[in-house]
């Protein structure tokens, strides 16, 4: 039997139309870019960028920031070490001292990058070159650092971060000025801190002291939950370059505050990363601010493109 004998192509003359400018779309010329002009101001060019998309996303992200500011309700940034080894720690120190950071949040990576960024104003070795001898994460300074400011920590009964922030500077690093440790510990910002036991070079050094470790950490995460309380009625957190330890850290924390019975709603949540995952958007942009809860933002692109491009943002169009 032939394929035309059991279907006849179907008729398309009775097709509905309607007339094209009767039709609401998501894409209006009004919200085009701009030409740039090497004379404009940066408040000009940020004018000038298409309304669409990711820079929708990230106006309203610094609009919720700037209404987090000025209704004291905090703005916590849970980062990975991808951000201090892209160089984004001086933008998110500024933005710290204006107000617009109130709380860090980071994994072990952050530690030992900054650590070292303090030390000798240098991170990030080459692991394909060390790993095969043996000395990849063997760095002597970066996991003494760690583990005594741990030890100390635990017997000072205060958080890892604060702990951290607290022996680098005892140390006058030279790069003191562009560690997030060292500026958090020096303006009284919280700064706490979220480790995998086992997944930063410094849990391997003979110094390590795993019951420091989890202590001061765990203090931390008591913290961040206090951190994440006040979040209702207008806070907002950024997931900014970690893909499964702050986002199940976040998720954790949120669970805690609602179980004690406390109110988590009107608040923002955004995720930054050069790829979509599956927890930083479950965990942060969805879950937490479902049923109307709060809004959730994903913003795909390198964090050196990005995160500044978010700082001009908050700051030139209040």
């Amino acid at each position: 039997m032939s394929i035309y004998e059991k279907f006849q192509p179907i008729n398309f003359d009775e097709i509905k139309t309607y007339e094209l400018a009767s039709r609401p779309s998501k894409v209006i010329v009004q919200d085009f870019a701009q030409p740039v002009d090497v004379r404009d101001s940066l408040k000009n060019f940020l004018d000038k960028l298409p309304n669409i998309l990711a820079n929708q996303s990230l106006r309203e992200i610094a609009k919720q920031i700037r209404r987090a500011k000025e209704l004291n309700k905090p703005i916590v940034w849970g980062i990975g070490g991808h951000v201090v080894k892209t160089g984004l720690a001086p933008i998110i120190i500024d933005l710290m001292k204006k107000g617009f950071a109130t709380a860090i949040a980071a994994n072990g990576s952050v530690l030992v990058h900054d650590t070292e960024i303090a030390l000798i104003g240098s991170t990030s070795e080459d692991v394909d070159a060390t790993l095969g001898k043996g000395d990849f994460g063997a760095a002597k300074e970066t996991g003494e650092v760690l583990n005594s400011a741990a030890k100390k920590g635990w017997n000072d009964k205060i958080g890892l971060g604060e702990a951290m922030g607290r022996e680098i500077l005892q140390k006058n690093p030279p790069y003191s000025d562009v560690s997030l440790l060292c500026q958090t510990y020096v303006t009284n910002t919280p700064f706490t801190t979220h480790l995998a036991i086992g997944a930063d070079i410094g849990h391997f050094h003979a110094s390590c002291d795993g019951a420091a470790l989890g202590a001061t950490s765990h203090t931390d995460f008591k913290l961040f939950c206090s951190i994440v309380k006040e979040l209702n009625g207008g806070g907002v957190y950024l997931n900014v370059g970690s893909a499964v330890i702050m986002p199940e850290v976040f998720l954790k924390a949120v669970t805690v505050v609602l179980n004690l019975g406390f109110p988590l709603e009107d608040f923002t949540t955004a995720n930054f990363d050069f790829i979509q995952s599956y927890r930083p958007n479950t965990n942060v942009v969805r879950r937490p601010t479902a049923n109307g809860a709060g809004r959730g933002f994903s913003v795909t692109g390198h964090h050196e493109f990005t995160i500044p491009l978010l700082a001009a943002h908050i700051l030139c169009e209040g």
